[in-house]
């Protein structure tokens, strides 16, 4: 089905056990990766991708811990502790990932002063990251989403994929959360009210 595309959230080392910002049982989204990506016509990745010093780094402000939140230029922010620093072995896709069909990689998180979860929009949620416009030149009309992490990065790609006008489905058992405060429920509820399909 050309129309088809797996778009494969952040499944890198920082995201893993062992990682700088770990997503309990994270790396066992692989296999389960590895077994759906061939039967896409197309597959994307998107990998985060932070500058030394983001401003989502709770050690760029002082007296700051990792998971409090401060509110920034574009709404409330979560401090996260430094992760996929741009070049490290933690940024870099898990070992394990079978990539090698993957016709795009679409880095995120890039720009110092904002951070993004979706693979669509910056968290600012005006700046697109082009992601929508490469589907739609492409014919791309369904997105299966998974990878890390269910209630962030996945979530925030996936209502925006709906809002963009796509068919989205969320497959569960390719993706882990960090369920911090109650996000997780709160974020399948939000993608389920959206019309994100959960498989």
């Amino acid at each position: 089905m050309a129309d088809r595309a797996l778009i494969i959230i952040d499944v890198q080392n920082d995201f893993c056990p062992g990682g700088a910002l770990a997503v309990a049982d994270g790396d066992a989204v692989v296999p389960v990766i590895n077994g759906l990506s061939p039967a896409f016509e197309h597959v994307i990745l998107t990998q985060d991708w932070h500058p030394a010093g983001h401003s989502s780094f709770a050690s760029s402000h002082p007296g700051a811990q990792p998971f409090s939140t401060i509110p920034m230029s574009y709404g409330d922010q979560t401090l996260w502790p430094d992760h996929c620093v741009q070049g490290t072995p933690g940024a870099a896709f898990h070992p394990g990932l079978d990539w090698t069909r993957a016709e795009l990689v679409l880095r995120k998180g890039f720009r110092a002063s904002i951070d993004s979860y979706s693979a669509f929009f910056e968290n600012d949620r005006r700046t697109p990251t082009g992601l929508a416009g490469y589907l739609r030149e492409r014919g791309i009309a369904e997105l299966t989403l998974v990878g890390l992490a269910t209630d962030y990065c996945v979530a925030y790609s996936a209502l925006d994929a709906i809002g963009q006008g796509f068919a989205t489905t969320v497959r569960l058992d390719g993706c882990r959360g960090i369920d911090l405060g109650g996000s997780m429920a709160a974020m399948l509820g939000r993608m389920r009210d959206a019309g994100v399909t959960l498989a």
